[in-house]
């Protein structure tokens, strides 16, 4: 009975000497499992034309407004969403009159009025099959086209996020497969390479700003510049400390030096409201700019009203990249 026992104990250290070497000899493989499925999330994370970011129920539900043969003669009465027809190779027959520019190559078609209050008669005579407009817009151009039978699309245009959206929507619908893919493949590559450059980088906290001719207003991330922002996961204080549920919302100057922000951009632009000149009579005039950690730093910035101001598909990149770069500046 000894004996037995003596052997009974030695199978039992046997067997568990031999099942920690099974599982040492097995850790590599978990090792290598788990590095695999870290690779595969980092890889998952990188943006193709067929995992490009765009929305996929906010896609089909502008395809709902784009369904039949693609339209011949195509009324646009949004400036971006001019330029998207133009990128995709499709030839309007009119186009808004804006102070905002238009493909030089559109320069000869006939212009239909401004985005919000469209002439009426001109697009009747323009016969269009299709009326492309923008979706911020819809509510006013609806009321201008009451009782008119025309066919109308309204498309976002807001932000960086919209411009993908609308562009792969009328890439689509025009049959420009092709086009788009080369266009929508530069902005993911633009994309991809601020995942990279951000990685594991403490972004500064920013306020961003516009000017109307009487006051300065900061903007949320419903903004394009707000947008950008958004995209490069940086911290906007309209968002996250003033509460700023409107787009564009009146400054409390007092909630901005309890907020602090490491950057403030401005967009100035004597076209469209306040000048640079303004903005640094605004400070002169009020000490409690002093108190910021921006302008202790020098990092308030004055940015080009037409690149980061206006939605552009065609300026889209440079846009990405060059707020990007005050972020990111790694020089």
């Amino acid at each position: 009975m000894h004996i037995h026992t003596k052997k009974f104990y030695g199978l039992i250290m046997l067997s568990v000497i031999l099942l920690l070497a099974a599982c040492s000899s097995n850790q590599p493989q978990v090792n290598d499992d788990t590095n695999a499925s870290e690779e595969k999330t980092e890889t998952s994370a990188t943006l193709t034309l067929e995992n490009d970011g765009v929305d996929a129920e906010e896609f089909e539900e502008l395809m709902a407004q784009l369904e039949g043969e693609a339209a011949e003669r195509v009324v646009t009465t949004s400036v971006p969403l001019t330029e998207m027809l133009h990128l995709l190779g499709v030839t309007p027959v009119g186009v808004p009159t804006s102070s905002n520019p238009i493909p030089e190559d559109f320069k000869a078609i006939d212009e239909i009025g401004s985005p919000m209050a469209p002439d009426l008669e001109v697009m009747t005579k323009l016969k269009p099959d299709l009326i492309l407009s923008a979706k911020s817009l819809q509510s006013s151009l609806d009321e201008s086209l009451n009782g008119m039978e025309m066919n109308k699309a309204y498309l976002p245009t807001d932000s960086f996020d919209d411009l993908k959206l609308s562009f792969k929507a009328l890439g689509t619908y025009f049959n420009q497969t092709e086009k788009m893919n080369e266009k929508m493949q530069r902005i993911l590559n633009e994309e991809n390479e601020l995942i990279e450059r951000t990685k594991g980088k403490e972004l500064p906290k920013v306020m961003l700003m516009i000017g109307t001719s009487d006051a300065f207003m900061v903007m949320n991330e419903k903004s394009y510049l707000g947008s950008l922002v958004e995209r490069i996961g940086a911290e906007n204080i309209a968002t996250t400390v003033l509460n700023a549920k409107d787009t564009y919302s009146p400054m409390n100057m007092e909630e901005v030096v309890v907020a602090n922000p490491d950057m403030i951009f401005v967009l100035a632009s004597g076209d469209h409201g306040a000048s640079e000149e303004m903005f640094k009579n605004e400070v002169e005039k009020n000490e409690m700019w002093t108190k910021l950690a921006a302008y202790q730093n020098d990092n308030i910035h004055i940015l080009n009203h037409q690149i980061y101001g206006v939605t552009s598909i065609q300026n889209v990149e440079t846009a990405l990249t060059g707020i990007a770069d005050y972020f990111l500046n790694e020089d």
